[in-house]
């Protein structure tokens, strides 16, 4: 075997814990796929006086992150701290002395990564981040390499566990929004603070960084349009159910009809309950790419959580590991195709519309006619109550999102409504 691989592992909280075990437990067999040991060089840490169980030398613990990644025996950076900084100036730092590095950064990968393949390629060194999305489903790599030789023409996909078991609980439970949260939390699905979560912010770097790859397309997570979940009700589910669909947080880039720009999208969505994607529960993630040869594929599993995170990372650090040795270097930035990134208003989907009315004659066409002026199509409608009380339910064919949001304005200046009580959008099968 060749000489050790040394790795440097920034950050050891629950994912490079994680890391760090793996690495012990199956050190011999990670030894024989790579063609030479992997050997922790140092791991960076906030608190390296902690009590840890894992199987290092207390030694290898410092505080200087910067110090650890400057020495010149390290190879390989692990990245597994989060956020922005230190960790951008962190892996700059690596890219320039040549070293590789591996990353679970969603957040710094859909702001910058732009930046940071070009530092990588300059320092002819590798840039992989498999665990980014998804945890330990394997789905950049299968759509940067697998499907090299195809066109991809979208990819949907639930990517945040903590909404999806919210939105699991609230359809099966009939929980309100707030009830189905404080569970997630009791059950350490959601942390203290959801926000990057149950607002789409998540879910939003990871549909950039998806986006940027299916397409060859720089994509940050500015350019994508997001919603959260705090304003599904139990109202709406309830709406979803009968309807024989179900409600999911989306991240969505599909290519434009033109074939020159894409659209890259995060909202709750209704979908069938015949789709795929509504039999994944509980915190479980799964995508959904769609290929004018490969046709339509689903990649499924555990999409958050130390270990499936930190068997992304091994995977990642096997493949940069063995690029090392044989002076290769994978794939790096492709964003040859320059696709314009289209703004929501060009989207085009099907649209659930709830409307608090007054029960009296003329309602329904009143309400038809703002539909009409903005040439939005009307599929079903279904009335409810009398009274105070009376509702309409619409679903409509496709539309942009332009047209309909004109349409809710022109809803709200008519007499006879009440409110615009919910808007959401359909995806999948049409809508029955």
């Amino acid at each position: 075997m060749s000489r050790p691989v040394k790795v440097a592992l920034l950050g050891c909280g629950v994912v490079g814990s994680e890391v760090v075990r793996l690495l012990h437990a199956h050190r011999d067999d990670l030894a024989h796929r790579v063609g030479a040991p992997l050997e922790l060089a140092g791991i960076a840490v906030r608190r390296p006086d902690r009590n840890r169980d894992l199987p290092a030398d207390r030694s290898l613990f410092t505080t200087d992150a910067a110090g650890l990644v400057a020495r010149d025996d390290v190879d390989v950076v692990v990245e597994v701290i989060g956020g922005i900084e230190p960790a951008r100036s962190l892996m700059l730092g690596a890219f320039a002395r040549g070293a590789s590095v591996v990353s679970a950064n969603k957040a710094l990968l859909a702001e910058d990564g732009a930046a940071l393949h070009e530092a990588a390629r300059k320092g002819d060194a590798d840039l992989y981040y498999e665990a980014a999305v998804a945890g330990a489903i394997p789905i950049l790599r299968p759509i940067r390499e697998s499907l090299a030789g195809d066109r991809v023409t979208r990819v949907l996909g639930i990517v945040n566990g903590t909404t999806n078991y919210i939105l699991t609980r609230m359809d099966e439970s009939g929980a309100g929004f707030a009830e189905a949260l404080e569970e997630a939390q009791a059950l350490g699905y959601a942390e203290a603070d959801p926000s990057a979560d149950i607002e789409g912010f998540d879910a939003a770097a990871k549909a950039a960084i998806l986006a940027g790859l299916a397409f060859h397309t720089r994509v940050t997570g500015a350019d994508v349009h997001r919603e959260g979940i705090t304003d599904v009700t139990a109202a709406d589910v309830a709406s979803a159910r009968e309807m024989g669909s179900v409600v999911k947080l989306l991240a969505i880039a599909q290519r434009g009809r033109d074939g020159r720009s894409v659209s890259v999208r995060v909202h709750p969505a209704m979908i069938p309950r015949s789709h795929p994607l509504a039999t994944v529960r509980e915190a479980y993630n799964a995508v959904f790419v769609e290929a004018d040869a490969a046709g339509s594929l689903m990649f499924y599993g555990r999409g958050a959580g130390g270990a499936p995170t930190a068997s992304a990372v091994l995977g990642d650090l096997v493949t940069v590991a063995r690029n090392r040795l044989s002076g290769a270097r994978g794939a790096g930035d492709s964003a040859y195709a320059d696709l314009r990134v289209a703004p929501m208003g060009e989207t085009e989907t099907r649209y659930h519309v709830r409307i608090d009315v007054a029960d009296k004659a003329g309602v329904l066409a009143s309400v038809a006619q703002a539909f009409a002026v903005h040439d939005v199509s009307i599929l079903t409608v279904r009335q409810e109550g009398h009274g105070d009380d009376a509702s309409l339910t619409l679903v409509t064919h496709v539309a942009s999102d332009a047209a309909l949001s004109a349409t809710v304005e022109g809803l709200r200046r008519l007499d006879v409504v009440r409110a615009v009580a919910s808007v959401m959008r359909v995806e999948g099968e049409q809508a029955t």
